[in-house]
């Protein structure tokens, strides 16, 4: 009974979203009800925790949609200023192939507002800026979610490496520097073939005729781009450690997708649009805007996330000048939530947005009638997420209990590396997407599970930095079926209670990236 009841808070949201179609602010709601029930009965929870940790789910839900806000005011504003046209514009000046445009916009330009931002922040910039372009808003969402996941382990300037394995004996830099290596190294792997995967998902999920030959072709240039960010990542954590490997991979990438697509270098001659909404017609009419001035809101984005974490007068002053933290909730030691405002990546999009209007020399009202907007387009989200993050928080406070047992999570993976010691290699990976899977953070994944990984490593005899390598690599798989980035990357392209259908098309994907982390650590051990 006690496994099952840790195992709840994965098999209910799996049987109410995937099985049963339900969307999330239904299914969600009902397995949060579940959890907090098997929690009290047979965990032994009492009902002040419970409550502590509702109210902090509740907490963390606000902080997530404010980040959501945030992207969708951007988006708005950008709209309404004529800049996504301009942007637009300029992506199919790059390529009118659709193929090459959700690996540019999704796979590179993710991975750098990843690798400044991170908390789900790349799927709510990029699935609208593809609606935009002209796709379905189900491919949208589900290629966003997919192609936000080999940065996730650098994801805002390093957090999953450097906080995640913050609990480890002997972390310090030197460490986190080599875990982040050997995580470049598997990606060598599975990261060079996730532009590949994109198109295979595509094609074959959102295409016309779903079929493979539209495809094949473009293997050649995708893994021309996947080689571009995957080796440029290992040199980038073999030079300067884990911090910009997301933004400096990424950059390298774009810039040699952007050359040889422009000059249809390894390309199929005949441009795909097997993808585009019905009905669906390019603006015509040449923007006036420049495509720089168009740019300059994500430009400040970046400039401003990246300030605000490298800088320590700047990051102290944005994470104490606004600080919502909710410490100790109802008096339980432990039970806190996190909001520093000005920290937050939603802080910096309004900021953006705002700044739009004048960069873009356009009226006030462009950003006033952004939010109303924007704030409209996330009522759906918030009936998801607030359910979703109770359900998170009681798993993961699970072990305040009267029982003295330890949390579910602890128990799932104790319980894992019993029965599985013996082919760790292949489980540690979908032990880090499993966290990632309910807690909805690579990062909190990592923390959770790490020391557990750790030991098993050693009594197994295992090479403790490639199975801590396969927690945070596996854990940025998990980022493409986590609840709340699916119910935020839906939200944001108006599919609210469509979540079902997104996570049945990225979990695929998901498992398959963290079985080829198991090769990959397989083959790692061998040259060790």
């Amino acid at each position: 009974m006690l496994l099952l009841t840790a195992f709840s808070a994965i098999i209910a949201p799996f049987i109410f979203l995937v099985l049963l179609r339900m969307p999330a602010k239904k299914g969600m709601l009902y397995s949060a009800l579940i959890v907090i029930l098997l929690a009290f009965a047979v965990w032994g929870m009492d009902w002040q925790v419970l409550s502590a940790s509702i109210l902090q789910g509740a907490h963390r839900a606000l902080t997530i949609l404010f980040i959501l806000f945030g992207a969708i005011v951007l988006l708005n504003t950008l709209r309404h200023t004529g800049a996504v046209d301009r942007i637009n514009e300029g992506f199919r000046n790059i390529s009118p192939d659709m193929r090459v445009q959700v690996i540019i916009v999704a796979f590179l330009f993710g991975g750098l507002i990843e690798g400044a931002a991170g908390f789900g922040t790349p799927a709510a910039v990029t699935g609208p800026l593809m609606v935009a372009l002209g796709f379905t808003p189900l491919a949208a969402a589900t290629t966003a979610l997919i192609a936000d996941s080999t940065s996730v382990s650098f994801g805002a300037v390093g957090t999953p490496v450097i906080v995640g394995l913050s609990n480890i004996d002997g972390a310090g830099i030197g460490f986190f520097q080599t875990i982040g290596i050997h995580i470049t190294l598997m990606d060598l792997l599975i990261g060079t073939l996730v532009p590949f995967i994109l198109v295979i998902v595509l094609t074959l999920s959102f295409g016309k005729d779903k079929s493979l030959k539209h495809a094949l072709p473009m293997l050649p240039w995708t893994l021309l781009v996947g080689a571009s960010y995957s080796v440029s990542a290992a040199v980038y954590a073999a030079l300067f450690g884990p911090e910009f490997v997301a933004i400096l991979a990424s950059l390298t990438a774009l810039a040699v997708a952007t050359l040889t697509a422009k000059k249809n270098f390894l390309l199929p001659k005949d441009p795909w649009q097997g993808a585009l909404i019905k009905g669906f017609k390019a603006e015509e009419k040449k923007s006036e805007m420049s495509l720089v001035s168009a740019w300059s809101p994500y430009f400040i984005v970046v400039a401003l996330l990246l300030l605000t974490r490298i800088i320590p007068a700047v990051q102290n002053f944005t994470q104490t000048a606004v600080d919502f933290t909710w410490n100790d909730i109802l008096g339980i030691d432990g039970v806190t939530s996190a909001w520093e405002f000005l920290y937050s990546p939603g802080a910096v999009l309004v900021l953006a947005a705002f700044i739009s209007i004048f960069t873009q020399r356009t009226k006030i009202s462009s950003f006033t009638k952004a939010s109303k907007e924007s704030l409209n387009a996330i009522k759906g989200a918030t009936l998801a997420l607030f359910p979703t993050l109770a359900l998170v928080q009681v798993f993961t406070n699970s072990g305040i209990n009267t029982n003295d047992l330890i949390a579910m999570p602890e128990y799932i993976a104790v319980t894992m590396a019993g029965a599985l010691g013996g082919v760790w290699l292949f489980v540690a990976p979908y032990l880090g997407l499993l966290g990632s899977f309910i807690t909805g953070s690579a990062t909190v994944s990592t923390l959770t599970f790490s020391p557990i990984q750790y030991n098993v490593a050693i009594e197994t005899g295992l090479s403790t930095n490639v199975i801590l390598a396969q927690q945070v690599a596996g854990s940025a798989a998990g980022n493409m079926i986590c609840v709340h980035n699916v119910v935020a990357a839906s939200a944001v392209v108006g599919l609210v209670g469509k979540e079902g259908d997104i996570i049945r098309k990225t979990l695929l994907p998901a498992l398959i990236y963290a079985l080829f982390l198991g090769i990959a650590g397989s083959i790692l051990v061998l040259f060790m």
